[in-house]
């Protein structure tokens, strides 16, 4: 309402694996609050190589502030690409040299015209990208594997498809 950032701004609870996320980051766009980077992560009871713990991540934009669509009460309404805010979170953490490898697996599939808890529309091609994270090493670039042929011809298509969806 006051048009500028706020860095103590709530951050809602997400539920996987029956649980609230275990951490919650926000990161302000220009100089309001209701335009936000959010991201959660959530540990598993899996382990990776060498015993790392595997934590699971979702990213999403706050496109602007509003009345939920099924609760009446004032919120966030998240930006529709999904995949644009997954990209910006792998972007980052590579830029601040934290990735050591990214790969892509595939997840849910594609879902052209979802909707969140919230009613915000959204679209996905439902892939989930992975980065083996360290602490940061100065000029160390992350090892990119090669993606399934399954994948190169799903994002070749979705290449295609964001622009159609559009927001």
């Amino acid at each position: 309402m006051l048009h500028r950032p706020d860095p103590d701004a709530p951050v809602s609870t997400l539920i996987l694996f029956g649980r609230r996320q275990d951490l919650a980051f926000e990161q302000d766009v220009g100089g309001s609050a209701k335009e936000r980077h959010h991201v959660r992560f959530w540990r598993t009871d899996v382990h990776a190589d060498r015993g790392a713990p595997v934590w699971v991540g979702s990213a999403a934009f706050d496109r602007g502030a509003g009345l939920s669509h099924t609760t009446g009460q004032i919120t966030h309404h998240i930006g529709p690409d999904l995949d644009a805010e997954r990209d910006t979170l792998m972007r980052d953490l590579e830029q601040a040299q934290w990735i050591t490898t990214t790969y892509f697996v595939t997840g849910i599939g594609p879902t052209v015209n979802g909707h969140n808890g919230g009613g915000d529309r959204y679209y996905t091609d439902g892939e989930m990208a992975v980065g083996v994270l360290a602490p940061p090493v100065p000029g160390r670039r992350p090892t990119v594997l090669a993606d399934p042929t399954p994948i190169v011809v799903k994002q070749q298509f979705w290449s295609w498809m964001r622009p159609v969806l559009g927001d």
